[in-house]
């Protein structure tokens, strides 16, 4: 057999070993490496590879993807540094070769890979691969390639007064925005890969000395075992992991902002990164949390306690208005002032639908409008959903296709869900309010009653990571009420992590 029919059936038998997950050694023949690369990365129009020679006369190869290198850091420093690179003495291996080229790069990421599958996924997450001839290892460094969107003020958890910094879809920079505000060695972050085609970064983050042991083993083991092709958003992660996948309400908090993961891990809790997306998940998290915001902990707590119980108000307008209008004109008229109800049935005279049918459709054009505001481009949308809203209002009743009453409880009810800082669960609000309606429009308020204790049991069953998700209500623990049903001055609250840091000082 000729050397070329050998080295096909080398490179091939390499290749069923890479795809097979195993971990082939690198070929000490550089242009075998080359081969091999070229097979494995074929119609790759980015895969670059670029053959220079060591000072020393050492045939040597660099492989990067265009695109994800810095072609300026990459012409200027490490090409440069490589052909002046003197030797010292005689290197008598090309391992000391390879020591020698690592230690006079001008570059602080670098390290020593030996297979062939850790060089295929450095070159594919952006790193400088560089092969030695002769030498069954190879070198990989960083790129500094990779380009990232400026930090900006967080779009969706706007405040008044606080930090006008979130995260942006670089896991290092979020890193780094924690850490900056956690400047403690007990802040510990661990990496983890998650997507056997994505190769996503996540990182899981914690306060050694808050969290609870179990609470970490936990997320690694979730994470670890539900193996997913591909992770584009910390989405993805939130619905696999997460406890009651059928619910409608959020069992994590979503954040990106890095002030309010950085309380969240002084209160005992987990948070992960994911790379590509600005969005962190912040575990366990109890259905009091998503009526908070952390611009509450930087205002006057009386006028925060104020702020909670009107998101409190506004959240039971949310899914309790329409179904209990609709019960009331339809069964229990008698419970409205004399009055108003006559205003109510004189406003529905020429109106041809029931008033479930009629609150329904009403509803499904307000989700509509919502939707179509948030799908176009911004000075649009905000445009589409005000006038649209007033103009199909106003031309509805007009036309007798609905009353007025109606489109002033739908009115109302789209603009307190606004009113509740966590998207997450206002979806939930707005998904069992349909319910709602429907057993208000078939069985009056016995049907709301029975809707009502049976979104209280599945509230109480669910569980965030072990933690009651309706702590501290059920169970009861009148402790916990001094962060939900009021929020507690600073001097009340830093009790209990004086008293933690007193008993971890004794320990």
């Amino acid at each position: 057999m000729t050397r070329k029919g050998r080295l096909s059936t080398r490179i091939q038998k390499k290749l069923e070993e890479l795809d097979s997950g195993a971990n082939p050694s690198i070929f000490d023949d550089v242009e075998d490496n080359e081969e091999m690369l070229r097979k494995t990365f074929s119609y790759c129009s980015d895969f670059v590879m670029k053959k220079i020679n060591h000072r020393d006369g050492t045939p040597c190869t660099l492989v990067y993807i265009q695109g994800l290198v810095d072609s300026k850091h990459l012409e200027d420093v490490l090409i440069n540094s490589l052909l002046k690179t003197k030797t010292v003495g005689d290197v008598s291996s090309s391992k000391e070769l390879i020591g020698l080229i690592k230690e006079k790069l001008p570059t602080a990421d670098v390290g020593v890979i030996d297979n062939l599958n850790d060089a295929t996924l450095n070159i594919v997450n952006g790193r400088i691969v560089l092969f030695v001839d002769s030498s069954i290892q190879a070198i990989s460094m960083s790129g500094h390639g990779e380009v990232h969107r400026a930090l900006d003020e967080p779009s969706t958890e706007a405040l008044i007064r606080g930090p006008r910094v979130g995260f942006n879809e670089d896991i290092h920079t979020n890193m780094s925005l924690i850490r900056l505000r956690l400047r403690t060695p007990h802040l510990k972050m661990e990496e983890t890969i998650i997507g056997t085609i994505s190769r996503t970064k996540v990182m899981v983050t914690y306060l050694d000395n808050m969290a609870a042991p179990e609470l970490v083993t936990e997320v690694k083991t979730r994470l670890k075992k539900d193996e997913m092709g591909s992770v584009l958003e910390s989405g993805y992660i939130e619905e696999m992991i997460r406890d009651a996948p059928y619910s409608p309400f959020p069992v994590m908090k979503m954040t990106e902002r890095p002030d309010s993961v950085a309380a969240s891990l002084i209160e005992g809790r987990v948070a992960i990164l994911t790379n590509g997306t600005p969005m962190a998940l912040i575990i366990p998290m109890t259905f009091w949390q998503t009526f908070q915001t952390v611009e509450d902990y930087y205002m006057n707590f009386l006028f925060a306690t104020l702020l909670r119980w009107i998101r409190y108000f506004f959240a039971g307008i949310v899914v309790f208005l329409p179904s209990v209008f609709i019960a009331i004109t339809t069964y229990h008229p008698e419970m409205l002032p004399t009055a108003l109800a006559l205003s109510i049935a004189g406003s529905r005279e020429i109106v041809p639908f029931p008033t479930l049918v009629e609150t329904l459709l009403m509803e499904v054009i307000f989700e509509a409008l919502r939707e179509a505001g948030i799908r176009l481009p911004r000075p649009i949308g905000q445009t589409i959903s005000i006038v649209g809203a007033l103009v199909i209002g106003q031309s509805a009743v007009q036309a007798g296709i609905v009353s007025a009453p109606i489109v002033i409880i739908v009115a109302l009810t789209g603009i307190a869900a606004f009113l509740i800082p966590d998207t997450n669960t206002a979806q939930g609000f707005r998904i069992v309010r349909f319910p709602l309606m429907v057993l208000g429009g078939s069985f009056g308020l016995f049907g709301i009653g029975m809707g009502t204790l049976a979104l209280l049991i599945h509230l109480v069953n669910i569980r965030s990571f072990g933690t009651y998700y309706m702590w501290p209500i059920a169970p009861f623990k009148a402790g916990g009420l001094w962060d939900v049903a009021v929020r507690a001055p600073w001097w009340i609250m830093n009790k209990r992590h004086l008293r933690t840091r007193k008993e971890q000082t004794k320990e």
